[in-house]
């Protein structure tokens, strides 16, 4: 895996956007935002391009993406915002202009989509980390400290805080940290862009508001097509509104009795990607150390980020 180079102050990030369209307010709060930790918000070129659930159709998004990876001046690149229609531009893509360029890419929910092909096609660490409008929630939308560790630092983040975070299952296990939100993970099953991660892998699934019988279902698909097999620990996400309205059953507890085959630790509460608190930001593609007994941990043992 190549790493991206880091971002440092002053550099321009683009903002953009491969899915749903967004909230004008939305989008300002957190271009606000992004500029207070000393970088410069770029929109990308067709930003904010609207046709029906997509922000523009599929040619434009991808060339908007196409167009920050190979322009000079643009450092790195943060999705805007989730919703649906990232897989769509896949095809359109070009890996080697991508994995040339070694730019951060920020994102998650619907962009898991691109940060499974950053990883897998273009062979580039990338960040599951806050839209451009979790940024505009400040304290309550994103963990800014492991955001600057993660982007912007030549040395492994170390140890995550883990306040709220369970040990579902007890194990230690090292492996490259994988995956993202549930959804997309399972949408890209059959496709030229299939989830594949490799023997070893720490498997992260998170997702918001799917009710317990589509967690199932979806875990069970990844289980039939030998992801958890693959799997040498799983961190599992808050997953914020996905309990029944009637307490029973909880996501966590179904989630739990599907990941008990895991050969390694299984966690749950991590926050990152959707979370009723502040997000974390973290790399995909570098190896982690996930253990847990009584008490959860999570340590990012290498650099995502470096310069030469």
């Amino acid at each position: 895996m190549r790493r991206p180079r880091p971002l440092s102050p002053g550099d321009q990030v683009a903002l953009v956007a491969p899915a749903s369209p967004f909230e004008q307010e939305a989008y300002e709060a957190g271009a606000a935002e992004i500029r207070r930790l000393g970088l410069v918000p770029v929109p990308a070129r067709d930003a904010f391009a609207r046709r029906g659930y997509t922000a523009g159709d599929t040619a434009t998004r991808a060339r908007s993406l196409l167009e920050a990876w190979r322009d000079p001046e643009i450092a790195g690149l943060i999705g805007i915002r989730g919703g649906y229609g990232s897989a769509q531009v896949l095809p359109l893509l070009d890996p080697e202009l991508i994995r040339t360029a070694r730019k951060p890419f920020i994102g998650h929910s619907d962009l898991t989509a691109l940060l499974v092909y950053l990883g897998q096609v273009c062979g580039l660490v990338s960040f599951h980390g806050p839209l451009a409008v979790n940024f505009g929630a400040q304290s309550s939308g994103y963990d800014q400290r492991s955001l600057l560790e993660a982007v912007t630092r030549q040395s492994p983040m170390g140890a995550l805080p883990m306040t709220g975070v369970e040990v579902a299952k007890p194990g230690d296990a090292i492996g490259p940290l994988l995956g993202g939100t549930l959804t997309q993970l399972v949408a890209s099953l059959g496709t030229p862009y299939a989830f594949d991660p490799p023997d070893g892998h720490v498997l992260l699934l998170e997702d918001v508001g799917e009710r317990p019988y589509r967690l199932d279902r979806m875990v069970t698909q990844l289980a039939a097509s030998g992801v958890l097999a693959k799997a040498s620990a799983v961190v599992c996400g808050e997953f914020p509104g996905c309990d029944e309205a009637c307490g029973t059953p909880t996501a966590r507890g179904v989630l739990m009795d599907l990941l008990a085959p895991v050969a390694g630790p299984v966690l749950f509460g991590f926050p990152t990607g959707h979370t009723r608190g502040p997000a974390l930001t973290v790399p995909l593609g570098v190896k982690v150390r996930v253990a847990g007994e009584t008490e959860a941990e999570v340590e990012v043992l290498e650099s995502a980020v470096e310069s030469r």
